[in-house]
């Protein structure tokens, strides 16, 4: 059975940096991303990565600050988050891509199979 766990979540001040894994089992997928979800808001897309190859794409309210990775004898992924803003805080949500990526970037919900349980990133003032 394919299971997603996130790990690496916690509280900090602005300005200050997290990393998040993303420990995946089974199989790889063709694509994995971040998405982050605040109380009252929509989950939004953060970050995804082609397993092959690598490729890349972030949400421009991101960009700069925050890097997805994978690593392939592990089978993790992770984001590495840098100059954490408070509207950064969400919980964070790792998700992975069954189908093919066709060589194209994918960024909403639908277009992921499996989802982990979240990890909370908090960010103070």
């Amino acid at each position: 059975q394919v299971q997603l766990v996130e790990s690496g979540g916690g509280l900090v001040q602005a300005g200050g940096s997290l990393r998040l894994s993303c420990a995946a089992s089974g199989r790889t997928f063709s694509s994995y991303a971040w998405f982050r979800q605040a109380p009252g808001k929509e989950r939004e897309f953060v970050a995804s990565i082609r397993w092959n190859g690598g490729s890349t794409y972030y949400a421009d309210s991101v960009k700069g600050r925050f890097t997805i990775s994978r690593d392939n004898a592990k089978n993790t992924v992770y984001l590495q988050l840098n100059n954490l803003k408070p509207q950064d805080t969400a919980l964070y949500y790792c998700a992975a891509r069954s189908k093919g990526s066709y060589g194209r970037t994918w960024t909403t919900s639908h277009d992921y199979d499996d989802w982990g349980q979240g990890t909370q990133v908090t960010v103070s003032s």
